[in-house]
């Protein structure tokens, strides 16, 4: 009447670790005797059978087992097949035979089918059909390594495959099973693929009365001729070298033209393909269409021979004319024994070199500098001429200056004065005007920047103005009008004495006569006055010229100027008086005393 039958717990943790122990309690929780035997005790007592007289009997060792895929592991039946596949597209063939390769892996039962790949077929060639066990009727079964054999048709996927050969490990794997192997078969080729192996036989035109004769006597003999092809009267003609080459064997002729590198033609070498090629025709009916149709052996009168090919002739093959100007030594030899030609002598076809037009320069335009302007003669697209570099960094910011007079029949531009700047850095020159109020004459810049021409000078060999060429008193010609040098800055002087060698002597001694009176004066002023007492003098002379009636200071200056001829800046005692009386100057006697009468004559 019992009714539990659990088994108390004999698995357990300890410090966590897993371990077995024995059960407290047996099987519904009944008591366990002290003296029960362990779990190991007792699996030994169920193993061991009864104890005879001579020992335990001894019992038979268990088999190992060996799975299935250990056993058949990399073992593959392997068959030879072809199949049939009806082409509907093509009018040579109306079907194809393809050749594949039937692989059954035994460790799983499945299959794949492989076709050889052949280069330029045209197929999908390669794996037909993946590894996978492959169904054989519509209830699920599979196909299985018994349902294979020789000769027996097998039909996978709608597609039927003929079995027709094996490898030696199939053939032997299946009789140790107990299959009967049938004879192998033929493996049928490609009846299409077969054709296209058969060589095609060319049809040989006759070349003579015994083409087999002239073939075995000529074979490999070739006659070659150099030759020019004449395409000028065309547009963007040009005279292109050929090679004409004649086959002995069969009286056929190919042209080659002659490429060179980056001659700017497509680079097809064969101009005219070997071929036989008309001389004469027979006359015939020029409204018949024949450009259009093959020509035959009956239409033709003449073929061309070697007797039409020589030096110096002119052939003319399919409306192309070429000169032949020379040939190969073993042409030279053909002609020599058979027609007895011995005048070899090339002819001369390369082109003169056209003779080099000289350039002549156009005068000079007068717009812009000659050397700017020369560019546009000289180049498509001109270039700034080039600028020394070296003369520019050493002399920038070096600036002469001049003060200059215009040389004009016109009274009223005698009074005109200009500065004249000479830079050194690129002798280039620029004029400029100083306004004067109530004048009628608008100054300012007169001439920009650029370089000026001395007169008498080309345009093929322009001089310019330099540094040397201006001292006082020289006239400077620029584009027709005349300056004269008048005065000049202390910088030009400062400038000439530290380069002294690099300037004539006359230049230099001309800037320094002009500046020797000024030294004077400076001189002078400077040792006989303190300059405090000079500035306050100069002081009260300006109140007493305020005081009288507006003074014409330019009438004044050139009094000064008119009276001191020599051109010393120094005016004696009565001339000095003579002229403030004409202006009406007052001469102060307290005024006088202070200042020496010798005074200074101020320019401009």
């Amino acid at each position: 009447q019992k009714t539990s039958f659990h088994r108390s717990q004999t698995l357990d943790f300890k410090n966590g670790y897993a371990f077995f122990r024995l059960p407290r309690e047996g099987i519904g929780g009944e008591a366990l005797f002290a003296n029960q035997l362990s779990q190991d005790d007792l699996d030994d007592l169920c193993t061991k059978g009864t104890s005879l007289t001579y020992g335990q009997v001894k019992r038979p060792e268990i088999s190992p087992f060996t799975p299935a895929f250990v056993t058949y592991d990399k073992k593959v039946l392997k068959f030879d097949a072809y199949f049939m596949e009806e082409v509907a597209s093509s009018p040579e063939e109306n079907y194809r035979i393809r050749q594949v390769g039937l692989y059954y892996y035994l460790e799983d039962d499945s299959m794949c089918i492989i076709e050889p790949r052949v280069k330029n077929s045209g197929l999908l060639q390669g794996k037909l059909m993946k590894r996978h066990r492959v169904p054989k009727n519509e209830r699920g079964d599979y196909y299985h390594w018994r349902d294979l054999n020789l000769g027996i048709n097998l039909t996978i996927y709608g597609r039927t495959y003929r079995l027709v050969n094996c490898d030696c490990f199939t053939k032997v794997f299946l009789e140790s099973q107990g299959i009967e192997v049938n004879p192998p078969e033929e493996l049928v080729s490609d009846p299409y693929t077969e054709q296209r192996r058969t060589p095609v036989q060319k049809h040989i035109v006759p070349a003579g009365p015994d083409p087999f004769r002239q073939f075995l006597t000529y074979d490999t003999k070739v006659l070659r001729f150099y030759a020019i092809w004449d395409d000028t009267n065309c547009a963007f003609g040009d005279h292109h070298p050929c090679i004409i080459h004649y086959f002995l064997a069969d009286d056929t002729v190919e042209v080659r033209e002659i490429h060179k590198r980056n001659d700017g033609r497509d680079p097809f070498p064969v101009l005219m393909r070997r071929q036989r090629l008309p001389k004469t025709f027979v006359d015939k009916n020029k409204n018949f269409p024949s450009c259009v149709l093959e020509i035959t052996d009956h239409e033709v009168q003449e073929w061309y021979s070697p007797k039409d090919f020589g030096i110096g002739k002119t052939v003319t093959l399919l409306g192309r004319t070429f000169l032949i100007y020379d040939c190969d030594k073993f042409t030279q030899d053909f002609y020599r024994e058979k027609y007895g030609i011995t005048d070899f002598q090339p002819v001369d076809v390369n082109e003169k070199p056209l003779e080099k037009a000289p350039q002549v320069i156009p005068p000079y335009n007068g717009f812009g500098i000659p050397e700017d302007s020369l560019q546009n003669c000289l180049s498509l697209f001109p270039k700034p001429p080039r600028k020394d570099i070296i003369k520019m960094l050493e002399n920038n910011l070096k600036v002469l200056r001049y003060q200059v007079a215009l040389e004009s029949p016109v009274p009223e531009d005698k009074k005109r004065r200009f500065i004249l700047s000479y830079f050194l850095s690129d002798d280039t020159i620029s004029i400029y005007e100083p306004p004067i109020k109530n004048s009628g004459i608008l100054g300012g810049k007169y001439l920009k920047r650029t370089k000026v021409t001395k007169p008498g000078s080309t345009p093929e060999n322009p001089t310019y103005y330099e540094a040397s060429d201006f001292t006082i008193g020289s006239t400077i010609e620029v584009f027709g009008h005349r300056f004269i040098i008048t005065d000049a800055d202390e910088y030009v002087l400062n400038y000439l004495e530290r380069n002294a060698e690099s300037f004539p002597a006359a230049t230099v001694q001309s800037i320094r006569d002009h500046f020797l009176p000024r030294k004077v004066v400076v001189e002078t002023t400077s040792s006989g006055i303190p300059k405090r007492d000079l500035d306050d003098l100069i002081v009260e002379v300006q109140k007493e010229l305020k005081l009288q009636e507006p003074f014409n200071t330019r009438q004044f200056h050139e009094a000064f100027y008119h009276f001191d001829q020599e051109g010393s800046g120094f005016l004696d005692k009565a001339r000095f008086l003579n002229i403030c009386d004409r202006f009406h100057v007052p001469t102060s006697t307290i005024l006088l005393k202070k200042v020496r009468w010798k005074g200074c004559c101020a320019c401009g």
